[in-house]
């Protein structure tokens, strides 16, 4: 008791938004849910807890001396502030990326581990990892309850929060889930652009940006105006969440929107380096390239055309394709010069089609 009160004052001293413990026993509902997303598609062949469902809902198959979970979470609001919207040649970043927020997360995680290894107990820290699902620890624990949008709600915080657990052998005692709800609140489903909460608790993440922003490949002809001046995640659902209101009004600052030209001009180090902390596919900033050039020819204007013209003949056919449709989307002449010379002489079919109806879309818009 001793211990698991010094754990409870460790984590206050830190703000963290919420906290409790669950035992290490599986999740086979949660592995149930993975296993069927990924059977009809809708994981979007995305790896972390999809890769390995039988892993990701059991714990004590990574650490078979688990006994509890110490479950955190940490808001990262009003920190993250709000990027606005709408501005030309400026594209979004999701409020959970503008930064590394998962550091305070991570030291809130090890602050309890420290406490319970001094204590002679195993701990070892276990958050954003593949071998569990943090949601559902979460729910478990008592630290929220599941959302419509799929996401964990926590009291004052609402879906602004990182997730992340303890496993320990640590005999603590065990919280009660919570008996909240979502109600009759629907609000999270149409906010979403693309309509990917298909059912309440259900998403399909082949049509949700913020993982369609952090997939290798061309992103889908039908969800690139949807993608707007997004660079990197989607807050949609979270915005429009009433629980989370409260925390998102201190949101204030003015921080997540950033130069698209600027962004295109650097070198792939240094793009990567503006970014660690993203996630897209071997850290590669072709796929950051390839969302901005989205975000230009959304918003960009008659402005954009001079950097959209210079992508129209990088080396990789994949940024041609979508500097095309980019120009496509914007009405000028410039622009469709270069779409009528893409398109009759690129190398790559693909780029060649993306060319053509562009080009058909110019004339005939």
């Amino acid at each position: 008791m001793v211990l698991w009160e010094n754990l409870q004052a460790v984590l206050a001293q830190r703000g963290v938004a919420g906290f409790g413990v669950t035992t290490a026993a599986p999740f086979p509902e949660m592995a149930a849910r993975l296993e069927d997303a990924v059977a009809s598609g809708r994981s979007a062949g995305l790896p972390f807890t999809f890769g390995d469902p039988a892993t990701a809902a059991d714990i004590r198959v990574s650490f078979p001396w688990a006994s509890r979970l110490v479950v955190v979470a940490t808001s990262y609001l009003p920190a993250a502030g709000s990027p606005g919207a709408g501005v030309p040649g400026r594209a979004r970043i999701a409020r959970f990326a503008t930064r590394d927020h998962y550091r305070p997360l991570r030291e809130a995680l090890e602050a309890v581990a420290g406490l319970l290894t001094a204590a002679g107990h195993r701990a070892a820290v276990v958050s954003d990892d593949h071998r569990l699902v943090d949601r559902a620890a979460a729910v478990r624990a008592g630290v929220g309850w599941p959302g419509k949008s799929t996401l964990v709600l926590v009291p004052g915080a609402g879906p602004w929060v990182l997730l992340g657990s303890v496993v320990t052998d640590a005999e603590l005692p065990v919280s009660e889930p919570m008996r909240r709800t979502c109600g009759t609140c629907v609000a999270c489903l149409p906010a979403c652009p693309t309509g990917a909460i298909v059912a309440p608790g259900m998403l399909d993440a082949r049509r949700c940006l913020a993982a369609v922003l952090q997939s290798a490949g061309w992103i889908p002809l039908e969800l690139r105006a949807a993608v707007g001046d997004r660079l990197y995640g989607c807050d949609d659902c979270l915005e429009a969440c009433p629980p989370g209101d409260r925390a998102l009004a201190t949101a204030t600052a003015e921080q997540g929107s950033v130069d698209v030209s600027r962004l295109l001009a650097m070198d792939d180090a240094t793009l990567r380096a503006e970014f660690p902390h993203f996630y897209v596919p071997r850290n590669s900033g072709r796929w950051l390239r390839r969302n901005c050039l989205v975000v230009l020819g959304n918003t960009g204007g008659a402005a954009a055309i001079g950097v959209l013209a210079g992508y129209a003949g990088h080396r990789d056919s994949m940024l041609r394709g979508h500097a095309v449709w980019a120009l496509g989307r914007i009405d000028d002449p410039r622009g469709r010069g270069v779409l009528t010379r893409v398109a009759a002489s690129d190398p790559d079919a693909a780029v060649v089609a993306e060319a053509a109806t562009a080009l058909a879309g110019t004339l005939t818009g």
